[in-house]
């Protein structure tokens, strides 16, 4: 999906780590509006999974359609009107079906749609929620990006950058997660790996605080190719902005072009 399709050499991306209060939608769309608001203007705002209900297994206790989504609205509505783009994940109802949706949001409206395809079976979700199958890359103002969820982490067949026409598929993969503490030194090796092997820039975030499960403590995280550290948000709820520079990323792509040694593969 190509929108905004004009060069940047650098942009800017807005961590939005957020204490998600839990089922509650009207106080999450409050947090989110506040944080972007206090921060520095930022060409793209990226919210954590499940942002405006918490990580919510019975997913009919708050499951929204596309239409009545109010969540949505206001991304639609932010991205309008601050002329930028969104990313985040929400709980929504389709033909009967509950889906983990990751949404791309441009100034022109929806831009894409990622239903998350590795459902965290030990948390439940498997049992509410349909698993996509389709990978999704969405481009905005010239930088590919891939869309992932939380646990798709995990599983990097699935989010292997591959070379197209002698280019690379995708710059950059986008994790929007609820990521425990307990879990917090995986979420932090996995998303750096991610970076490194796919030559790519990674910008995981996460949500802090607490809900009837677990405890979250943040670490929202932008890593470059090298697993390089370019920004890290800490633990707290905030908001941090950092900036890719994707004319750095092609040099560095030229200059170790592991990729073009990659094995070739398919995924079933």
């Amino acid at each position: 999906m190509n929108v905004g399709s004009f060069h940047l050499p650098t942009m800017k991306i807005g961590l939005v780590q957020t204490n998600i209060a839990w089922c509650d939608i009207p106080t999450n769309i409050a947090r989110a509006e506040e944080l972007i608001a206090s921060s520095d203007a930022a060409d793209l705002y990226i919210l954590p999974e499940m942002w405006s209900t918490g990580f919510v297994i019975e997913a009919q206790d708050v499951a929204q359609t596309e239409e009545e989504c109010e969540a949505l609205r206001w991304m639609v509505r932010t991205a309008r009107t601050r002329g930028c783009a969104l990313s985040g994940s929400l709980v929504i109802a389709e033909g009967g079906k509950y889906y983990n949706r990751h949404y791309f949001v441009t100034p022109k409206g929806i831009a894409a749609r990622y239903d998350k395809h590795h459902l965290f079976r030990l948390g439940g979700e498997t049992k509410r929620f349909t698993a996509g199958s389709e990978r999704v890359v969405v481009e905005w103002q010239g930088v590919k990006f891939l869309l992932q969820t939380c646990y798709d982490i995990r599983f990097p067949i699935f989010a292997r950058n591959r070379l197209v026409e002698g280019g690379y598929e995708y710059d950059a993969i986008i994790y929007v997660a609820s990521f425990p503490t307990a879990r917090q030194g995986a979420w932090r090796t996995l998303s750096a790996a991610r970076a490194i092997e796919n030559e790519c820039f990674v910008v995981a975030v996460n949500r802090t605080g607490d809900d009837i499960y677990c405890n979250y403590n943040g670490g929202s995280v932008v890593w470059d190719s090298f697993g390089e550290i370019i920004a890290d948000a800490g633990e707290k709820e905030c908001i941090t902005v950092a900036q890719i520079d994707i004319d750095e990323l092609k040099v560095r792509r030229k200059q170790f072009p592991t990729l073009r040694d990659a094995d070739l593969f398919s995924i079933e």
